[in-house]
């Protein structure tokens, strides 16, 4: 289950092992014995657990806890740091922290808790963007939140999936399968390379998790434009831009799309869609209306 064997450390394992060793050092500290169910003991030197408690508790040997403390260059599965983390009684944040610090690639638990974790503040800024389209997106750019003009704007075709091969709904999916008379963006050729090279950028952080090399593969069977751009190799951040789009009711819509971070969410973001031009600010206030 685990491997206690001491390879030779990378320049960036020198950098994650002693940040590895005080951070779990510093969530030993703050779980008593009385938080995992253990009696007290008699004079314990210094407060929470003792390694060996956590060795305990974990199902793993003391000595490869100490090593992994120490920040000695051991390696480690998700299914034991998964135990550890229970142990230390880990919040989502720190337990993805913990993975990278040990250089394992981190999967949410589910996407599904990840849209539940969308607050009903974030959702009331969506709304009162209104009638601009607005929506949260994670790093896979799977939508978690949107308000009625986005809604409006990525409009699925009537018997269109409603869902992406994650089975949570996903621009790249819609914008790389619908037929291109339909698509909403009007230059593909522009944004979709863009787009691709952001996916990538973020890709490098979770090579090997199944959500993710799930959703490649199965864009890239879906859409042999995909798989081009996925075998470029291009890789940029996300960013502001101008991105023309249309819709049937009112033609085309020059916006500007702005990225925001999100607290407490990791790699999500609000993207708000601005109209760039008069034109366009009277279309999307017509499509915000029904009209």
């Amino acid at each position: 289950m685990t491997t206690v064997t001491a390879p030779t450390a990378s320049t960036g394992q020198q950098r994650r092992r002693p940040e590895l060793a005080a951070f779990l050092r510093a969530r030993r500290a703050r779980v008593t014995p009385a938080d995992v169910g253990m009696p007290p003991g008699l004079r314990r030197r210094t407060p929470g657990l003792r390694r060996e408690e956590v060795a305990q508790l974990s199902g793993v040997g003391v000595t490869w806890y100490t090593w992994l403390e120490q920040g000695r260059p051991i390696n480690a599965s998700a299914q034991v740091l998964d135990a550890v983390a229970r142990t230390l009684r880990l919040d989502r944040p720190e337990r993805e922290h913990l993975y990278h610090l040990a250089e394992v690639p981190y999967e949410p638990e589910t996407d599904g808790e990840e849209a539940a974790g969308v607050s009903p503040e974030i959702h009331g800024i969506l709304d009162a963007l209104v009638p601009h389209p607005a929506v949260v997106y994670n790093a896979r750019y799977d939508v978690l939140a949107t308000n009625a003009t986005y809604d409006l704007l990525f409009a699925s075709e009537p018997g269109a999936p409603e869902t992406g091969p994650l089975g949570i709904r996903n621009v790249l999916w819609t914008l790389f399968t619908v037929p291109e008379p339909k698509c909403p963006v009007v230059d593909k050729r522009l944004e979709l390379p863009l787009m691709v090279a952001q996916l990538r950028g973020s890709y490098g952080r979770h090579i090997g998790e199944p959500a993710w090399e799930e959703l490649v593969r199965r864009l890239s069977q879906a859409s042999p434009y995909f798989a081009e751009l996925w075998r470029s190799g291009d890789v940029m951040p996300p960013g502001t831009r101008v991105k023309t789009f249309r819709h049937e009711a009112v033609g085309e819509i020059r916006m500007t799309s702005v990225s925001l971070s999100i607290n407490g969410m990791p790699e999500c973001r609000i993207v708000t869609y601005t109209p760039n031009d008069e034109a366009s600010r009277e279309a999307i206030t017509a499509l915000g209306a029904g009209r």
